[in-house]
């Protein structure tokens, strides 16, 4: 998860990758358009394929924290 930045400065302190500008929200929409792997990594130099996969853990792990449902 040392992929994954939160800067206050940059990006409203949205999640990024490896302190660049490109937030795990930006990764997550343009797989859900229906971009591949390949062509975000295409589009984004910067990036690597660790960091789509610390992007979806990210959202993950705090999907689960959020969706906690107590037992009744």
């Amino acid at each position: 998860m040392d992929r994954i930045t939160l800067e206050p400065d940059k990006r409203g302190g949205k999640p990024c990758i490896r302190g660049l500008r490109i937030t795990v929200y930006d990764i997550l929409e343009y797989l859900a358009s229906g971009m591949t792997e390949a062509e975000i990594l295409a589009d984004f130099p910067d990036l690597e394929r660790e960091d789509i996969w610390a992007a979806l853990t990210f959202a993950a792990e705090r999907e689960r924290r959020l969706v906690s449902i107590p037992p009744r």
